[in-house]
């Protein structure tokens, strides 16, 4: 199975192959584009293009995929899924670039990884640290910045600390220094050492 290569478009020649793919795209037709991570969240033209998809309501979905998956390229990238005709009024964020199998010279996406991917973008449904779907209001207050990480964290919460058991456990375990401290002194008052503090 030959492995797929990714071409890589400049700034103008992305704007070029977007524009000319929604072009062509019917009215429920469905685009998806792989790129770099840098699009979701750099400035200068990447950031006109991204304003005025995002305002015209042709993104629907981002999904971010580990790194290292292609031949061409080690760094991490992400699939634009775009519509002409898009109706929900938020953008369906995947974070699957924890979820791989790691290789010798590249990492793969199992089938249950792709089934998982497939599933939750068919569904738009929101899972801890997976997928969530964010309001255009959201995306706008953190400035059509779409960076995945901003709206889904796959890190994992601390768990939550009870002061008064962890007090009384503190508590209990100075008194049990203390017993074991004076048990000890007792042996070394006994053999003539100096006594601990």
């Amino acid at each position: 199975m030959t492995q797929p290569r990714l071409a890589w478009f400049g700034k103008p020649k992305l704007h070029r192959v977007i524009t000319h793919g929604l072009h062509y795209l019917k009215d429920d037709g469905v685009m998806a584009i792989v790129l770099p991570h840098g699009v979701l969240f750099r400035g200068g033209a990447e950031d006109r293009i991204r304003r005025k998809l995002l305002d015209d309501g042709h993104i629907d979905t981002v999904i971010g995929l580990p790194a290292n998956l292609f031949y061409s390229t080690g760094i991490p990238v992400c699939i634009l899924v775009l519509k002409k005709c898009k109706k929900p009024d938020d953008v369906l964020f995947i974070n699957a670039a924890e979820h791989f199998v790691k290789g010798k010279r590249q990492n793969q996406l199992t089938e249950e990884h792709i089934a998982r991917i497939v599933q939750t973008y068919q569904q738009r449904n929101g899972q801890d640290r997976y997928a969530r779907r964010v309001a255009m209001k959201e995306i706008v207050e953190n400035d059509y910045n779409l960076n995945i990480s901003r709206y889904v964290s796959t890190a994992e919460e601390e768990a939550e600390v009870d002061l008064a058991t962890t007090h009384a456990e503190l508590v209990r375990i100075e008194g049990d220094i203390q017993k074991a401290t004076a048990k000890h002194n007792e042996f070394l008052k006994e053999l003539g050492l100096p006594l601990l503090p």
